[in-house]
């Protein structure tokens, strides 16, 4: 198998603003693209394939004819046949709703579906005018929490960050979290689009209506459990990896290199996923085979791959990731 990349699917959304479309170098007119699901395979929005001998394939056709070849042995089996990240860029122009995601079990029971745990990763903040919640700053009961709701307060038990690029947040499933204005960020989830939303600050749609909260459904779902910090820690480096985020469902590193380097995953069962934010490079796996990569791509190397050669055009960064 060799290196694959895939089309975009562009979500329009009420609180997106203009940066995805210049950012992923597109030629087409779009307004208020919130989102750009970069690899998917999510019931009705697969990525599909965009060039090589299996363009127009789409993820799921792929993990169906590769198998472990493409995802690795041991998460073919985990995850009956499904790919199980979904990984977006996001651009905000305006706050999201306030949410809350299942964990597996709740999720399982209530919708058949994984629950979702994710990381965001801060590429732009809009001149330093962005900011995101994330976790409680008080202790608070389930009751607390719909009364909250009720009046309009549960912003009052939110921790609120000023965010910068390169702001890591980690957000394990039950975790309340939205993202703010200004925030332009790289998001790695597992494969669910399981949402409950708590909050939408009150905004009607062009019909005058407001959307659907889910109070008694996330009222379950949320960890109460409170902490000091819930922005994750790390010394940025050039020219060796960082560790982010490790945890039963992706690991994810961050790459800001100016120097060629050679990546050995022999060891590892697992595809992986390379979602480049600055710059660019050329990518050679062991077979010889050759991708381009720059800002606003991802790209997916199959469970097979070896061994990867990066070199920086100048200087690139780009999150890793894998299961």
């Amino acid at each position: 198998m060799y290196p694959l990349k895939f089309n975009p699917i562009l979500k329009s959304t009420i609180w997106g603003g203009d940066k995805i479309i210049p950012f992923k170098k597109l030629d087409i007119q779009q307004e208020q693209v919130g989102e750009s699901w970069e690899i998917s395979d999510v019931p009705g929005d697969e990525s599909v394939v965009s060039y090589g001998a299996d363009a127009g394939k789409n993820l799921t056709q792929l993990v169906e004819e590769y198998k472990g070849a493409l995802v690795g042995e041991s998460n073919y089996k985990r995850f009956n046949g499904k790919f199980p990240l979904l990984i977006k860029f996001i651009d905000a122009q305006d706050d999201l709703s306030i949410q809350v995601h299942p964990d597996d079990e709740l999720a399982m029971k209530r919708h058949n579906s994984m629950g979702k745990t994710e990381m965001w990763y801060v590429i732009d903040n809009a001149e330093g005018k962005a900011h995101l919640r994330s976790g409680l700053k008080k202790e608070i009961t389930p009751d607390q929490y719909a009364d909250m709701i009720a009046d309009n307060t549960i912003c009052d038990a939110l921790a609120d960050y000023a965010v910068n690029p390169g702001d890591v947040f980690f957000l394990p499933a039950g975790r309340i979290h939205s993202i703010g204005a200004g925030c332009f960020i790289a998001e790695i989830q597992q494969t669910s689009n399981i949402t409950y939303r708590i909050y939408d600050f009150n905004r009607k749609d062009k019909n005058g209506n407001t959307r659907e909260l889910h109070t008694e459904l996330s009222k379950d779902a949320i960890d109460y459990h409170v902490e000091n910090e819930y922005r994750t820690a790390y010394e940025p480096k050039q020219n060796e990896p960082v560790d982010l985020v490790s945890c039963p469902y992706f690991t994810t590193s961050v790459y800001d290199l100016t120097e060629s380097m050679s990546m050995d995953y022999s060891e590892l069962d697992s595809f992986v996923i390379y979602i480049c934010m600055e710059g660019a490079c050329t990518v050679t796996d062991n077979e010889g085979n050759q991708i381009k990569m720059q800002a606003g791509e991802s790209v997916l190397f199959p469970a097979t791959t070896q061994s990867l050669q990066v070199v920086p055009e100048g200087q690139v960064k780009f999150l890793e990731t894998y299961v």
